[in-house]
């Protein structure tokens, strides 16, 4: 299996992991960029929030949980995706990989791990070290936004793929 096709297993199964029962009460996003078209802008492949409750206080004592997707020892040690900006920040990976890199896994970064193996039709994907609580620096309003952009991109790929197409 090449890093494409395990990057985009591990996805679906973090996706599957987030919102298995396509609840609108789930809050997440996928390729959430901060600064856009700035030199110092930031990527997290996932993004998930847990608000408290939906009151004001509740929105902002919310959580942010950021997840980098890593396929290989290769990607892991590539400078991109490294981009631990929330409350709780996950590392994704094949539990492989987690053994050759566990040691420099950052302190309070988690990791969730995959055989790669499918049981009932789906990936295994599981914690096998939890994440500690950060201090973020980004205000909840931009960190909800650029959640809502980026979901807003997916929707609009959704329903026009052909205005995404290389080459349109």
């Amino acid at each position: 299996m090449n890093r494409a096709e395990i990057t985009k297993k591990l996805s679906r199964a973090l996706e599957r992991r987030f919102d298995p029962y396509h609840d609108t009460r789930v809050y997440w996003a996928r390729e959430v960029t901060f600064d856009y078209r700035t030199d110092h802008s930031v990527r997290v492949d996932y993004m998930r929030f847990e608000p408290v409750n939906n009151s004001v206080s509740g929105i902002e004592k919310g959580d942010f949980y950021c997840y980098e997707v890593k396929s290989s020892v290769e990607d892991f040690h590539s400078k991109n995706g490294h981009n631990f900006i929330g409350d709780y920040n996950y590392y994704v990976m094949p539990k492989d990989v987690y053994k050759k890199v566990k040691d420099e896994i950052p302190a309070g970064v988690g990791v969730y791990a995959s055989s790669l193996e499918m049981h009932i039709g789906m990936l295994d994907l599981e914690c096998v070290k939890n994440a500690r609580r950060m201090d973020r620096t980004r205000p909840v309003s931009e960190m909800l936004l650029m959640m809502f952009r980026s979901a807003a991109r997916d929707r609009r790929k959704a329903d026009s793929p052909e205005l995404f197409e290389v080459g349109k």
